[in-house]
């Protein structure tokens, strides 16, 4: 019996809702391993302890506004320099901007079109 060829796609979301339809609609195709997570360029969670920034203990602008946990003040100073952080640019140009979700899929080679199709009507960045 011949095995089956698969491919993968990375397609990039601004939201898990969005990710979360397409994955839906992927799974009427012959999905060998699918997955949704949400990435950041900075180590850390969801902020979950409050903190006064006049009286808090702040490691850096990064750990205030994109909850990192950093390990060292070098990386602090790195994180801070990122528009990212002060706000004060429109940021990067590269289209990828706002979409911090990532839809993986593996499936089979013959349903890859038909999958990319439905990725890139659904708004996801491939």
């Amino acid at each position: 019996m011949k095995e089956m060829a698969e491919k993968n796609i990375l397609a990039y979301f601004k939201s898990p809702e969005q990710a979360q339809l397409v994955a839906r609609k992927l799974e009427a195709l012959r999905v060998a391993d699918m997955s949704i997570d949400r990435f950041s360029a900075y180590p850390g969670g969801e902020l979950n302890d409050t903190m006064h920034p006049l009286t808090g203990d702040i490691d850096s602008l990064t750990s205030m506004t994109q909850n990192a946990a950093l390990s060292n003040r070098s990386a602090g100073i790195l994180g801070a320099a990122d528009p990212s952080a002060s706000g004060m640019s429109d940021g990067r140009q590269d289209g990828l901007e706002g979409r911090d979700i990532l839809l993986t899929v593996v499936l089979d080679e013959s349903v890859f079109d038909r999958a990319m199709n439905i990725i890139e009507q659904s708004g996801g960045m491939v």
